[in-house]
């Protein structure tokens, strides 16, 4: 009998528990073996509980280090702060790995097969924001700082180069803006200069200016394998690339540390269309086979991955986000069948 692995589940917000219900349920059939707990976080736990990030959840998180979580919804301008944000930092998930391929044949890009790895606690993301008051108007000034750590700079970029040759990478991306960010994006590109000199002759060093990379990545994409970034340029890039493949419905992400990994949809909650029936779980089903590989179940992972591929290459499904009329339903349905 296959042991089972404690994980905590938080469903989420808006579209989050209809596309947890497909992966779930898709998981299940495939024979997963996380027994999950599950929790809630977002909007809904603020409503049931006055805080959107329980206790029990927090406690159920310490006690699996390992979670499968749906989109939570953030207030923007006002109410709490990202919960995504307070997870990371909360339990140093210093490494967000955000794979992009091309899966959905007729697009735009036939050959892309990159991966974004960003910082995920420092950088303009450590949210030292505040006002100053000017002339009575006390919110005249906003000011926003934030910082990069050497030692920081120097453990995600190792975590890019031992990523590559985890997974036969040839080449690591450094992306920075050094050029007038000298001290705060200076620092990123000369530890990370330090950090590649260790894997010369196993993994290729390329460097790239952060507009320069944004323009190549819509032009040719393919002369990309693994990028490695500082958080804020890590974001924006990783949703570029999530555009060049079909977008947000496609793309998974993975918040990593030393000893906890939070795998998830990187998507919205999406509220306009929840409860509708019509969302693509792809993308967390996505996440969900990330999960299996790394807890060391590749084998279930590649029966996932084979059977995304089988709906989409092959019998050509498509959901609303990718131009076609399939609901949630349908997907799962698919998935099942391709599955056995």
């Amino acid at each position: 009998m296959t042991k089972t692995i404690p994980a905590t589940l938080i469903a989420g917000d808006g579209i989050g528990p209809e596309i947890m219900q497909s992966v779930t349920t898709v998981m299940d059939a495939l024979g997963a073996p996380f027994l999950w707990d599950h929790q809630s976080a977002g909007v809904g736990a603020f409503d049931q509980h006055g805080t959107a990030l329980p206790e029990a959840t927090l406690d159920s998180i310490r006690r699996t280090g390992l979670v499968l979580k749906g989109p939570l919804t953030t207030p923007v301008g006002k109410g709490f702060r990202s919960i995504n944000v307070t997870l990371r930092q909360a339990f140093d998930l210093y490494a967000n790995v955000r794979p992009t391929q091309t899966i959905v044949p007729g697009g735009r890009y036939e050959n892309v097969d990159l991966v974004v790895i960003r910082e995920n606690i420092e950088g303009l993301y450590a949210a030292m924001e505040y006002y100053m008051a000017v002339d009575g108007d006390p919110e005249a000034v906003a000011y926003g700082a934030g910082f990069n750590t050497r030692t920081e700079c120097n453990r995600i970029v190792r975590f890019a180069f031992e990523y590559a040759v985890k997974n036969n990478r040839k080449k690591v991306t450094l992306v920075h803006k050094a050029n007038i960010l000298k001290i705060l994006s200076g620092l990123f590109l000369h530890e990370g200069r330090k950090v590649a000199a260790e894997y010369e002759g196993r993994v290729a060093l390329e460097e790239r200016i952060v507009d320069a990379c944004a323009m190549e990545l819509v032009i040719r994409p393919e002369n990309y394998d693994v990028i490695v970034t500082t958080n804020l340029f890590g974001d924006i890039l990783s949703d570029l690339t999530a555009g060049l493949v079909g977008g947000l419905g496609m793309a998974p992400g993975a918040n990593i540390g030393e000893k906890m990994g939070i795998f998830e949809a990187v998507h919205g909650s999406a509220p306009d269309i929840a409860g509708q029936g019509i969302a693509n779980p792809l993308a967390l089903m996505m996440a969900g086979s990330m999960m299996l590989a790394h807890v060391g179940r590749q084998d279930l992972s590649q029966r996932l991955d084979g059977a995304m591929k089988q709906i989409l290459q092959v019998e050509g499904l498509r959901t609303r986000d990718l131009g076609g009329k399939a609901t949630t339903q349908d997907v799962t349905q698919a998935l099942l069948r391709a599955i056995q």
